[in-house]
């Protein structure tokens, strides 16, 4: 590929980026308010698995957030019923994380409900294509996670 085949699918790339990223949030946002949660909230629950317990540092730089930022979704998931909060025995400054028992099924539906949402915009896309697309996007994926790894 020359230098400037090379720009040209670079700019496309990147306004391809850029339009996905928008919708991406605005997908997430719609399903984040049918569960009467916030965005940030929504994306907290997805990082969180059934039966882990997880820090507030790791949470934190899972969602690439600030301590402030985390406690403040902590509170809100805690109130909602869907979070468990504990200070860490072992040392207090951290705090212990887990889904609640009443977290891990409204996961398990939220999940499902994201999940519903793929498929139905995967119908708008050939069969064939699908393996193709998500393979292409894992390769995106795999590449900006060298370029953010090296900068």
């Amino acid at each position: 590929m020359n230098d400037k085949d090379l720009d040209t699918t670079a700019r496309n790339l990147a306004d391809l980026t850029f339009k996905l990223l928008g919708s991406c949030h605005e997908k997430e946002e719609r399903l984040a308010k049918s569960h009467d949660l916030t965005q940030a909230e929504f994306r907290c629950l997805r990082s969180m698995q059934e039966g882990e317990v997880i820090n507030n540092r790791e949470i934190a730089s899972r969602l690439k957030l600030s301590a402030s930022r985390l406690t403040r979704i902590i509170d809100g998931l805690v109130q909602k019923g869907f979070v468990v909060r504990e200070i860490d025995s072992q040392d207090r400054r951290n705090m212990r994380l887990y889904l609640s028992k009443r977290g891990v099924e409204f996961v398990k539906k939220m999940n499902y409900d994201y999940t519903q949402i793929h498929k139905e915009i995967l119908e708008n896309i050939k069969n064939e294509q699908h393996y193709p697309l998500v393979e292409a996007m894992k390769n995106l994926l795999s590449a900006l996670e060298k370029w953010l790894a090296k900068s």
